[in-house]
């Protein structure tokens, strides 16, 4: 079987056709860092560095490209509530990203574009779009013009312009010539960042962002767009519409993974069940909570328990132990070729449950082959368990997860701890003692003791 992925702009699974043969360029609608990652967030981190690993393992080039929106509406509110500057917000948040995706062992992008940074790209598009008769300025705004692209608007999302609601993007609603018309640019308001452009001063729309930043690094046509499910409307149907209507050809095949709930409701702020990482690290190691997060299949709903982590946990322990009693008998054995059933379910839309199972089966082989003393057939299914297990970023012989380097981890645990208090205190600050208890609370559930001092808050590891 060859590669194939379910497409969203087709509705349907499609054999991978790579534009370059040999290089595939991928883009991933990366964090807009207007608080810390929840889990959510970083299990799209994971399922793209399970999909970038296993597009270098079938031997592709790979540019992967993950954006940063680091100006946008919701920072902006931030930073007003908490009289801090924008970018202070954007910048703390996006290192508590970066810190999560490392500790979960995910690679790196090979870049990682900030939108602050492109804002000449993006003035570009633009007049492209304006020249073309697809976008006008009013109001000191700019607008895309969605009748001018009717036929085509809401392909993606499966739906007709006639049944879709007014945008609502910008306070000045009233100078739009549709209310379904999105912005590309948002004049300056008093206290926002703002750019100059030949429109007026003002700051990017969201939408206009990515389309800028994924056609500069991977160029005008490139083969892989993904991003959650949320995203499918209004932002990737906005990116394809002034992307295209500008004349890029723009992502090829686009990849949409699922979200995460917290026991069948959606993780909400307002409910109080935001699951942070640092909930997890007083449960689970983080390999241990990376398996469980690359565990379901990508595009399905995953409905986070303690139930479904410990057994994930148990699972991953299984791996390890059978990888660990098989190096002291046979030694440590390099990596090999995997197993064909684990390339037909990797190859078939990224099936990482089917792929699972046969690391599961190749497992029990190899403890079969300990117990009953065959070294040689032991030693085989640990070249190949280590050979998937790599490709899923979970090899326990890596040293990103050596047991001895656990220590080597502590600054990192440290700074997302220190987002979780600086929420408390902010809380706090606000009077809002419910939200400030709650972040107490869990973080006591994770086995983080917190004890407020005349200094300031100080925590430890809850002992025994």
């Amino acid at each position: 079987m060859s590669l194939r992925f379910y497409d969203t702009g087709t509705r349907g699974v499609r054999t991978f056709e790579p534009l370059e043969e040999g290089r595939v360029g991928m883009y991933v609608c990366g964090a807009t860092p207007q608080a810390s990652p929840h889990i959510g967030h970083l299990r799209s981190g994971v399922i793209y560095d399970v999909l970038l690993r296993w597009l270098r393992a079938s031997g592709y080039e790979v540019t992967f490209a993950r954006n940063v929106t680091d100006v946008d509406d919701k920072i902006i509110a931030v930073a007003a509530e908490r009289e801090l500057p924008w970018f202070a917000i954007a910048e703390g948040n996006q290192r508590v990203f970066t810190q999560g995706y490392d500790l979960l062992g995910c690679l790196p992008p090979t870049i990682e574009p900030r939108a602050t940074g492109h804002v000449p790209e993006m003035i570009v598009l633009i007049r492209r779009l304006i020249e073309k008769g697809h976008a006008y300025a009013a109001g000191g705004d700019v607008y895309f013009d969605v009748k001018s692209w009717a036929d085509e608007y809401g392909a993606l999302s499966n739906q007709r312009l006639d049944n879709m609601r007014p945008t609502g993007d910008t306070p000045n609603e009233d100078a739009k010539r549709d209310p379904r018309d999105f912005a590309l640019w948002k004049g300056a308001k008093p206290g926002e960042p703002s750019w100059e452009t030949p429109w007026g001063d003002g700051r990017p729309g969201w939408h206009l962002e990515c389309s800028a930043m994924a056609t500069k690094y991977l160029g005008a046509t490139f083969d892989i767009h993904g991003g959650g499910v949320d995203l499918i409307f209004p932002h990737h149907e906005n990116e394809i519409a002034q992307s295209r209507a500008a004349g890029d050809g723009f992502a090829r095949y686009w990849l949409h993974n699922g979200l995460l709930t917290v026991d069948g409701e959606k993780m909400s702020k307002s409910v109080g069940n935001v699951v942070l990482l640092p909930d997890l690290l007083g449960k689970a190691r983080p390999v241990e909570v990376r398996y469980y997060l690359a565990s379901a299949h990508y595009r399905s709903l995953m409905d986070y328990t303690d139930t479904a982590l410990a057994e994930a946990i148990s699972a991953y322990q299984r791996i390890e132990g059978f990888v660990t009693r098989a190096s002291e008998v046979v030694g440590v054995v390099t990596p090999s070729s995997v197993p064909s059933g684990f390339t037909t379910a990797l190859d078939d839309d990224l099936g990482v449950p089917q792929a699972l199972a046969v690391l599961h089966e190749t497992v029990r082989d190899g403890n079969s082959a300990l117990a009953s003393g065959d070294h040689e057939a032991a030693r085989q299914a640990l070249a190949s368990v280590r050979a998937m297990a790599d490709v899923l970023g979970i090899d326990p012989l890596s040293p990103q997860w050596s047991r001895a380097g656990e220590e080597d981890l502590r600054p990192v645990v440290d700074a997302l701890v220190a987002v979780a208090l600086e929420q408390r205190q902010a809380a706090r600050a606000r009077k809002d003692y419910a939200s400030a208890d709650a972040i107490r609370d869990g973080l006591a559930e994770a086995g983080i003791l917190v004890e407020d001092t005349p200094q300031g808050p100080r925590w430890e590891l809850k002992r025994g």
